[in-house]
Order: structure tokens, then C-alpha cells, then sequence
């Protein structure tokens, strides 16, 4: 008879993977899942035994889009506080962008120094992403060896002057580097000329409104600006990640290039499916990003797309700011406050609530595109992304018969404002494990720093 004995036994769940719901017990031990079997028999004990009856185990999220600022931004949001409301909200690994950083990551001092923070700071999985600014193209494979996940550019105004956004032959160029060094390139797409003069425009006749700035970042802005990045993988055979797309028809370009054998994926956000431009107008500055909200017809496009298969990931782009660079003063316009959604502990319940219990959407579906996808997409498959044996033991469980009603006072970043706040959630994450370690246990961090 096996007697082995395990760290964390989890009972009678209904784990949910990429593929399929099944109801299995699994076994963790040196954090890793060594069993999944219908019923792990009693006498194969747990140090700590979990029960799972009624609730849905997804494979931890990965957020492969954050903006945690530290170090030098601090005051916008800090690992600590970033990381632990991921946890939260069921995500077990993020991934930072290099921008918000001061300095931001552009080169390996700049990593190591960023690297150190983070394992100080963290409480779930990191990775950083690195920068592809006009000028540290000789310092990017040098980053890839240092271990940054990738690399991000912005094709239009990234608000933060130490990292300007790229011309075309600093991009084609860029793009050739990385392909050459075997990584990855995310990208912000938007048209940066289109943009500036149509918000020039605006700003002259002082058509001020949320709609006068919606619509001075026009959808062709997207669409043209990811034609062309399509066009400079297809030539350079740079792997592209497209960040944060707002609306159907820009996917649609994206499934093009796929079918012409452009390596391109794309990412979407929860603020895109859950909010749209009355919304936006409701709910003021907080809920100013960039590309903005939309249009109904355009949120409807993008469930249909992810119905569909063509997007690939979801990626909450918190993008946190102190409460006064969100709020507009006497003097200023919508134009002036800075643009940035913080949204990361919502994700899961964002597409819970719109997705599986309004649209249908299944379970599946959420998994692949929160966990599978990122992880066979950045290279971290088999060992994260997938409830299976001999990967990590990164769980979140999920009590589908209960609600919650979000409230300032339950956000754990930073600066406690949210487009979410006082919107009514369906699905509570129950527990979220890191490598067989519990690091949120019903309503409490169970790793305080």
C-alpha cells in the first residue's frame, strides 16, 4: 500500500483546465502537483487537507501586463501592494512593464536593480519585461541573457518622456534584433501622428469632452498601427504580442496576419469587455486609458472575438496613478489627466461576471485565455498554466454560488479607486496557491510582508 504522504491535499473539486471540467482530487508536494486522480485514497494523507466540494479549481492566472512603478514610482503602486492584490484576485504570476520604472528598464543594470526589488518585495511569481526604446537596441541581448521575459515599445506617446515611442526604421530595426536573439515583442499600437493631431485639434476648437478624447484615438488608429507591425514581423520573423485591444475590427487584422503565418498574438482587457464609453462618461477620469472605451457595438466585437479563439490573452494593464493625477482640476481637460486603468484584482471577476454568467462564455475558455495561452505564448508551459503533473502547484479556487459587491475598502493596491467599485460580482475567489503554498485564504493574505 502507498502510504505517501503529501504537503496539501485538495478534495472533491471541480478542477477546470484549458480543455475540460472534471471532478478530481490532487495531490502537492515540494510545491510541485504529483497527483490527480478521481479519489486519492485516505490513507495518502495531507499535511493540510482542503476541502474542495462545490468549488472550481482554475490553473493560476497569469497577468502578463502590469505597471507596478517601483523602484521610483512608488507612490503609484509598489510591488508589495501590486502583487498582493493579484493574489487576491487569483493570479499567481505577473509580468511588469519596464516603463513606469524610474529608470525604466532599458538596460541590465536596470533589470538587476528592478530584479532585487522584486524578490524582496513580491509575494506571488515575476517576470520583468525589458524596453525597446530608439535608443538601447545594443542592449537588448544582453537583457534577453539577463532574463527579461521580453521586450515592450510603444508606436505611439507612452506619457513617460525617459521612454520614447519608436519611429518606423527604429522599429523594423528593433524587431530584427529581438527576432535574431529569439524573443518577444510587445507592442502598444496606435498611430502616434493620427493621435497627436487629432488631439491638437480638439484642444484648438476645445472640444474637451470624454467624447471629443475617445474619438481623437480613433479605432483606424489601432487597426493601422497593427497592419503595419504584422507587416514588419511577417519581414523581420519577430515574434509580436499586441497589447490591449480595444475593438473587434483590429482583431480581425491580427487573424489575418495569423493565417498568413505572422507568429502574432493579441491581448484584450477586462475594461475593454466590461466598460463602454457611457460608461466612461459616468464614471469620469477614472476611467480614462489609452486606447480608450468604446462603443457598445465595438465591447460586443471583442466577446465574439474571444468567443471565437482569435484573442489570445487577457492582461489587466493595471495602470495606477495617486488619486490627484486622476482627478481633473478647474484648469484641466480630459486631455490632461493621465491615462491608466487600476483595475488588478479584477480580472477573474470581470470574466466571470460578463463572461461565463452574462455570455455563456465557458469555463474552459477563461482558463485558456488566462493561464494556458500566456503561458505557452512566453514560454513558461509546461511548467505553469496547466493543472498537471509535475507542474507548479498554482491554484485558485472559485465559489460560483456566491457574490460580492466591490468596495473601496477591499482593493489591496495602492491607491483604492476602481472603475469596479460598487459593481455587483458573481464567483469569489475562495484561496489562491503558489507552488502548494496558500497566499490567499478566504478574504485574508495569508503572507503578510
Amino acid at each position: 500500500m502507498d502510504t505517501k504522504k503529501y504537503d496539501i491535499i485538495i478534495r472533491n473539486g471541480n478542477i477546470v483546465t484549458h480543455e475540460s471540467i472534471f471532478k478530481a482530487d490532487i495531490g502537492i508536494k515540494n510545491q510541485k502537483i504529483e497527483e490527480i486522480n478521481e479519489k486519492i485514497p485516505e490513507y495518502r494523507r495531507g499535511n493540510k487537507e482542503i476541502d474542495a466540494t462545490g468549488l472550481y479549481i482554475f490553473p493560476g492566472l497569469i497577468d502578463s501586463h502590469v505597471h507596478f512603478n517601483e523602484p521610483g514610482r512608488t507612490e503609484w503602486e509598489g510591488i508589495y501592494t501590486g502583487s498582493r492584490s493579484l493574489a487576491a484576485g487569483g493570479v499567481t504570476v505577473f509580468f511588469d512593464m519596464p516603463l513606469n520604472s524610474d529608470p525604466p528598464v532599458t538596460t541590465v543594470e536596470e533589470f538587476i536593480n528592478k530584479k532585487k526589488c522584486a524578490d524582496k518585495k513580491s509575494i506571488i511569481d515575476y517576470y520583468l519585461w525589458g524596453g525597446l526604446v530608439p535608443d538601447n537596441i545594443e542592449h537588448l541581448e544582453e537583457l534577453a541573457k539577463a532574463g527579461v521575459i521580453g521586450f515592450k515599445g510603444f508606436m505611439s506617446d507612452s506619457g513617460i518622456k525617459e521612454f520614447p515611442c519608436l519611429s518606423d526604421s527604429e522599429l523594423l530595426e528593433g524587431m530584427a534584433k529581438i527576432a535574431q536573439i529569439g524573443s518577444i515583442l510587445s507592442l502598444h499600437a496606435e498611430n502616434e501622428s493620427i493621435c497627436r493631431r487629432l488631439a491638437q485639434s480638439c484642444n484648438r476648437l476645445g472640444k474637451v469632452t470624454i467624447r471629443d478624447y475617445v474619438n481623437s484615438r480613433p479605432v483606424i488608429s489601432e487597426v493601422e498601427s497593427v497592419v503595419k507591425a504584422a507587416a514588419f514581423a511577417e519581414v523581420t520573423n519577430c515574434k509580436v504580442h499586441i497589447l490591449h485591444v480595444s475593438n473587434g475590427e483590429t482583431i480581425k487584422y491580427v487573424s489575418d496576419a495569423k493565417k498568413r503565418g505572422v507568429d502574432i498574438s493579441v491581448e484584450t482587457c477586462p475594461h475593454y469587455l466590461a466598460l463602454n464609453i457611457d460608461d466612461f462618461e459616468r464614471i469620469g477620469s477614472f476611467a480614462k486609458c489609452a486606447p480608450p472605451l468604446r462603443e457598445q457595438e465595438h465591447v460586443d466585437s471583442l466577446w465574439e472575438a474571444l468567443k471565437n479563439g482569435e484573442i489570445d490573452t487577457i492582461g489587466s494593464d493595471h495602470s495606477p496613478a495617486p488619486v490627484y493625477m486622476k482627478t481633473l482640476t478647474e484648469n484641466q481637460s480630459i486631455f490632461d489627466v493621465w491615462g491608466g486603468i487600476s483595475g488588478a484584482q479584477s480580472t477573474l471577476s470581470v470574466l466571470l461576471e460578463e463572461g461565463y454568467f452574462k455570455r455563456g462564455i465557458p469555463l474552459e475558455r477563461i482558463a485558456r485565455i488566462t493561464s494556458f495561452n500566456p503561458a505557452k505564448r512566453f514560454g513558461l508551459y509546461p511548467r505553469k498554466g496547466v493543472i498537471a503533473i509535475g507542474s507548479d502547484a498554482d491554484l485558485v479556487l472559485v465559489d460560483l454560488r456566491k457574490s460580492f459587491t466591490l468596495k473601496e475598502g477591499d482593493l489591496l493596491y495602492k491607491h483604492k479607486h476602481s472603475p469596479y467599485v460598487g459593481k455587483k460580482f458573481r464567483g469569489v475567489v475562495f484561496q489562491t496557491i503558489l507552488r502548494g503554498k496558500v497566499v490567499w485564504d478566504s478574504g485574508t493574505l495569508a503572507l503578510p510582508m
